[in-house]
């Protein structure tokens, strides 16, 4: 009996899970998108080599590669500029995958294209608005608005996907006590700018002065002048409430620029940076709460709507694209009576929970950019040098554990993912 697949949610995860369903062999599958369109929004994200394994498994390195840069190292600093900690990162560091950073949007367009070419065109439905509706799940079957009609539709389901990110529709039916999205009183600008390439075109640089973080990387280069496309993100205390649920709030870098005033890392202006971007936004920086289950009958949650996080250490597209994975073979790995979908959903829930829940402890403790908040508090208060101010072996061992937190070792990331094995 062939298995019908609901997602809702058409983001990175959404579709994600889509190509790994359909690589997995289940054919029936549709992606409720709220958007009219599918649109390169957004800003740089990066993926860590353990979710770009789970791409290439797909067949979309190439094309993405074509899109993005193999990041080669990241640098923490002072807002001085003082080098607290360097490291190489992806294929410079030895894994078999690399690293990338790409746009977001970039992403999510290359993903449908690849979703339309393989399940059909007609498989992504755009203008569709899950309903929160626990009436129509007890029935198998999920409720959507047309947004460009207004008319509610509903389609039936063996397995309800609810990808549809932090103020998901569907994290309510699965967990109706669950407060929401957990706020902070931290705000993250975020922008994007042409400008001068520095070291090698390939390299993240994170600084911060304890009260004040900043990240920037190249996501493009121009063949005619050598310039490079350089994505930043900056997170300060937050200045109002209001701005807290807003998001993709437009934003005037005139207003927080000056706080990053004489910031120069590895060369690069940061106030400068921020005052050539020509769309800069807000986001309020939320989280939720780990739940105790991601599967409410045939309703399952993944990527955002299951473990947002925190935006430290490169991993909320990352686990999100391992989510899909996960998700898609360990029900094809149970496959068979009408109890294996059941089955599959338990042990895709048993593989993923626990570990995305010590990643967003561990983000929500700043993951390995603690670092820049260590070297504020002990320069000069306790030391005179950021040198002095680490103990023998202290950066690597912070760098270390968190590594070994998110899977990210050459000996996980480059071994098969283990809900995989014996999968074709």
């Amino acid at each position: 009996m062939t298995t019908r697949i609901v997602i809702a949610g058409g983001g990175i995860a959404g579709l994600c899970t889509a190509l790994a369903l359909h690589d997995a062999g289940y054919d029936e599958v549709t992606v409720l998108e709220r958007a009219r369109t599918v649109q390169p929004l957004g800003s740089g994200i990066n993926v860590m080599p353990q979710a770009v394994r789970e791409l290439d498994r797909l067949g979309l390195l190439d094309d993405l590669s074509r899109i993005s840069v193999p990041t080669s190292g990241l640098i923490y600093a002072t807002a001085g500029g003082e080098r607290i900690w360097s490291e190489p990162r992806g294929a410079d560091a030895g894994f078999r995958w690399p690293q990338l950073s790409i746009h977001r949007g970039w992403l999510q367009v290359e993903l449908a294209r690849h979703v339309a070419d393989r399940l059909g065109p007609g498989r992504i439905v755009t203008g569709a608005e899950v309903i929160d509706d626990p009436a129509t799940v007890e029935e198998r079957t999920v409720s959507f608005l047309r947004r460009q009609t207004g008319a509610v539709e509903q389609l039936e389901y063996d397995v309800l996907v609810g990808a549809d990110g932090i103020r998901s529709a569907l994290r309510p039916l699965v967990a109706p006590a669950d407060p929401g999205p957990r706020a902070t009183w931290q705000v993250v600008w975020r922008g994007m700018a042409w400008g001068e390439s520095f070291l090698d075109g390939r390299t993240m640089v994170i600084g911060g002065d304890g009260i004040r973080k900043v990240v920037f990387y190249p996501l493009a280069h121009r063949d005619d002048d050598g310039a490079a496309l350089l994505n930043w993100a900056a997170a300060e205390p937050i200045r109002d409430a209001r701005e807290e649920g807003n998001w993709n709030l437009p934003a005037d870098p005139a207003s927080f620029a000056p706080g990053f005033e004489g910031w120069v890392l590895e060369g690069v202006d940061i106030a400068g940076l921020m005052l050539d971007s020509t769309d800069c936004f807000a986001y309020p920086m939320v989280d939720l709460d780990p739940l105790d289950s991601w599967v409410a009958d045939r309703v399952v949650l993944a990527g955002d709507a299951a473990h947002a996080m925190y935006p430290v250490g490169s991993n909320g597209a990352t686990q999100s694209i391992i989510d899909a994975s996960a998700l898609a073979y360990a029900l094809a790995g149970h496959a068979g009576p009408e109890a294996g979908i059941d089955a599959g959903l338990a042990a895709y829930q048993e593989d993923r929970l626990a570990l995305t829940r010590r990643v967003q402890a561990a983000n929500r403790r700043q993951g390995p950019e603690v670092v820049v908040d260590l070297a504020a508090e002990r320069v000069p208060s306790r030391a005179a040098t950021v040198t002095e101010a680490f103990a023998p072996g202290e950066l690597a061992g912070i760098a270390a554990q968190y590594a070994a937190t998110t899977n990210l070792t050459l000996a996980n990331a480059d071994s098969p993912y283990r809900a995989l094995e014996g999968q074709p």
